[in-house]
């Protein structure tokens, strides 16, 4: 049996999962009304729990780049998504700060590997001109998990209560895992159900030097971090992540209190966003590889669609602040940031697998999405102390942090293209 563009039932199966991971994750914030009231908890225990959440999670980019650098893809997701989605149904079980941290903990190390374990996927399965649609692909399973979210959670909420609900959204990764067996026998070399001709389009549309021994080797960290264009990425993530994070973590309750929103009225609002944060994943992707179709190099391909993203978040981030005066104004407002955002950001994860091959694209993916869980962490931490006074504050931090994460991407990478293929700056790790 063969199967014709098998190389989109992989990139569909890890958009799906993405889909799943944003609403476990997105369950705790959209019930928090109804859970603090019923546990007697406080918005300044949300953001511990929080907190520990974003630790694991920043850990687990790391470790979860690792592991599914060392045994691949198709066990590596039966890893994390097996965590995840335990841990998502196990909050069910949870009865104050304590375990629902640990539980989040749980959840953070499992989700972690969505990230890494996407990008290496891409390098493997698609060539170099449609890496950049099949990421934006991917992300767009994010955005489409935050607009099923809070509707869904909310009318499970409503028919079973949290703890029930919690159960239901922790099953769903579970059940992912069959498909993902079934269709994901083999990498595109050795998989059964792949046509010839899209095994060659495959292979001759990746660096030739990711289909030889040498290529398939990884670097250490350290190694990788002696090349400046490695740290494009890490630097850009670190200013960009706490954007969307800020959202994710926080709308729900921005709109609770702002707003005086209960659980079913967050359900009702905080969707939208999300629908701009889709049509940017799908958009930012397209808009690159039909640049680099059409005969622009990488490098300006990948930075033309970084700036375009990134004043467009710009822009979207300063009118949060000077006419969001309204819920609704407010959720279409972020819409247009977080459409910014994922232009600029599927491109930016896009770049470990531009500049490396095979074994070492994980470990960067894994490690960029670590340093930039960090500055949300940070981000957190301030959230609940600024806000007693106002939002404005924040909304000002993270429309500063726009330009210095597009200026990382032209400052580190004055050349994207693979760091092999030409005489690099390193930088010194002792």
């Amino acid at each position: 049996m063969k199967i014709k563009g098998l190389r989109w039932w992989i990139i569909g199966l890890i958009a799906l999962a993405t889909v799943i991971n944003y609403i476990d994750r997105s369950t705790l914030g959209v019930m928090w009304p109804s859970i603090s009231k019923d546990l007697g908890m406080e918005k300044d225990d949300y953001a511990i729990i929080l907190n520990f959440f974003m630790i694991a999670y920043a850990v687990g980019q790391s470790v979860s780049g690792r592991l599914f650098d060392k045994v691949g893809t198709r066990i590596g997701y039966v890893i994390a998504i097996g965590v995840w989605g335990l841990s998502s149904f196990m909050h069910a079980f949870a009865r104050g700060i304590l375990s629902f941290s640990f539980f989040r903990i749980t959840l953070g190390l499992g989700e972690a590997g969505n990230w890494p374990g996407a990008a290496k996927s891409n390098a493997e399965w698609f060539p170099i001109k449609e890496r950049a649609i099949a990421q934006g692909l991917f992300n767009a399973g994010a955005s489409i998990g935050s607009v099923i979210a809070p509707p869904l959670i909310a009318l499970l909420w409503a028919a079973f209560g949290w703890q029930v609900t919690f159960m239901i959204v922790g099953s769903f990764g579970i059940m992912w895992l069959i498909p993902w067996l079934i269709i994901n026998k083999k990498g595109p070399k050795e998989h059964p159900w792949i046509t010839k001709y899209e095994q060659e389009k495959i292979i001759k549309g990746q660096h030739a030097k990711e289909n030889t021994v040498e290529g398939q080797k990884g670097k250490c960290l350290k190694d990788i971090l002696k090349h400046r264009e490695s740290w494009s990425v890490l630097v850009s993530r670190f200013f960009l992540e706490p954007i969307w994070w800020l959202f994710v973590g926080w709308m729900p309750i921005y709109l609770a209190e702002v707003y005086g929103f209960d659980v079913k009225q967050i359900g009702l609002f905080a969707w939208v966003p999300y629908v701009g944060a889709a049509i940017g994943s799908i958009s930012g992707g397209y808009f690159s590889g039909k640049m680099i179709k059409n005969g622009a190099t990488i490098n300006r391909a990948r930075k033309t669609a970084i700036t375009i993203g990134g004043a467009i978040m710009f822009l979207g981030l300063l009118a949060t602040i000077f006419l969001a005066n309204t819920p609704l104004k407010f959720v279409v407002i972020v819409a247009f940031v977080l459409f910014g955002f994922q232009f600029t950001i599927g491109n930016i994860q896009t770049l470990p697998s531009d500049l490396f091959y095979g074994k070492s694209v994980g470990t960067l993916a894994g490690f960029g999405g670590t340093v930039g869980v960090f500055a949300v962490i940070a981000m957190n931490f301030l959230v609940p102390v600024i806000s007693k006074i106002s939002y404005t504050p924040i909304f000002v931090m993270i429309a500063v942090f726009v330009p210095l994460g597009i200026w990382a991407i032209y400052y580190f990478a004055k050349d994207i293209r693979p760091v092999d293929e030409k005489e690099t700056k390193t930088i010194s790790i002792k």
